[in-house]
C-alpha cells in the first residue's frame, strides 16, 4: 500500500509539473526554433537557458534511469527549486527542422540561436526576465561560453562537460580521417560518418571550419560573471583537462564541480550524479544571484 501511494504521489507531482510545461516559439536569423518552456507555480520566477549537445535535442538523452531525458528531469528539479526553464532544439536538431537540416549546423549558427533565446527571454512576461541564468552540456556548453561573453544579461552560467578543445574533442567523436576530410571541404560540401554510438550524421564543410576557428578559452575570458564547470574524471569524450582550461580563463567567482562519472553522468547506470551535479548547480546560482 505504501508503494502504491508512493507511486501515485510521484505521478500526481509529475502531472502537476507537466502541466506547467509549454512549446514556445521564436526566429534566429529568421528562421524557426522551437523550445519548451516550464514555468514554476507562483509569480514569475527566475529561468535557466539549457543548451543541449552535439546530435542531441531539447529533452536530451533518455535511458532507463532518467527516461524523461536528461534536460527534461533537469527542468523538473529546477521548477522544484523556484526556477523557470528554456530548453531549445538548435536549427536543424529536434523538431527545429522546418529551415535547415543537421548538416547545416554550425557553432556560430547555434550560439546565433542561443542569443536570440536569451532575446526571448529578456522579452518575455511569463519570468522574472532580469534574472536569467545558462547551462550548456557539451557542445552546447561551447555555444554557451560564447553566449556568455558575448551578452551581459547573464548573472551566471553552468559549463557541463563543456568542449574546450573543439579539434581534440571532435577527432575524438568523428575519427582522425573524417576531421582531415571535413577540413578540406567547402563550406555546402556534404561529408556524412558513423558517429562510435552507431548514429550515421552529415555535416557540411562549414562545420569543420568551426572546428578550426572556434576558441571557447577566449570566448569565456570575455565573461567576468559567476562561472560553474562541472567534469565528470571518467570522461573519454570530453578529457577532464578541458574543465581546467575554462577555469583558467576565466576571471571571477568560479566553482570546479568535479565528480567519478563519464561524460552521461552515469545516466545509464543511475540518476544520482545527475541529480548531485544538478543540485550544486542550483546551489551555485543562488549563492551568486545578487
Amino acid at each position: 500500500m505504501r508503494i502504491t501511494l508512493t507511486i501515485l504521489l510521484t505521478l500526481i507531482s509529475f502531472s502537476a509539473f507537466a502541466a506547467n510545461e509549454e512549446t514556445v516559439t521564436f526566429t534566429s536569423s529568421g528562421q524557426k526554433v522551437i523550445g519548451t518552456l516550464a514555468l514554476p507555480d507562483g509569480d514569475p520566477a527566475p529561468v535557466v537557458l539549457m543548451l543541449h549537445g552535439f546530435t542531441g535535442a531539447r529533452d536530451e538523452l533518455k535511458t532507463d534511469h532518467v527516461k524523461a531525458g536528461v534536460f527534461a528531469r533537469t527542468a523538473r528539479r529546477l521548477s522544484e527549486q523556484g526556477y523557470a526553464s528554456l530548453r531549445i532544439d538548435f536549427r536543424g536538431s529536434g523538431e527545429s527542422v522546418d529551415d535547415i537540416t543537421f548538416a547545416e549546423t554550425t557553432f556560430e549558427g547555434q550560439v546565433a540561436d542561443a542569443l536570440a533565446a536569451v532575446g526571448y527571454l529578456k522579452a518575455s512576461n511569463q519570468i522574472q526576465s532580469d534574472e536569467i541564468y545558462l547551462i550548456g552540456w557539451s557542445q552546447g556548453g561551447l555555444v554557451a561560453s560564447a553566449v556568455a561573453g558575448r551578452d551581459d544579461g547573464l548573472d551566471a552560467v553552468a559549463l557541463w562537460a563543456a568542449v574546450a578543445d573543439a579539434e581534440q574533442t571532435f577527432a575524438g567523436i568523428l575519427g582522425a580521417e573524417t576531421l582531415e576530410k571535413g577540413k578540406a571541404a567547402a563550406p555546402e560540401e556534404t561529408i556524412a560518418t558513423k558517429l562510435p554510438w552507431g548514429a550515421e550524421v552529415k555535416l557540411n564543410g562549414a562545420f569543420f571550419d568551426g572546428i578550426e576557428t572556434f576558441d571557447t578559452a577566449s570566448e569565456i575570458a570575455a565573461y567576468k560573471g559567476p562561472l560553474f564547470v562541472a567534469q565528470g574524471e571518467k570522461d573519454t569524450t570530453v578529457l577532464p583537462a578541458s574543465a581546467d582550461k575554462l577555469i583558467e580563463a576565466h576571471e571571477g567567482p568560479e566553482e570546479l564541480w568535479k565528480a567519478d562519472m563519464d561524460h552521461v553522468f552515469n545516466t545509464f547506470g543511475t540518476a544520482e550524479t545527475l541529480d548531485q551535479m544538478v543540485d550544486a548547480t542550483i546551489s551555485f546560482f543562488k549563492a551568486h544571484n545578487y
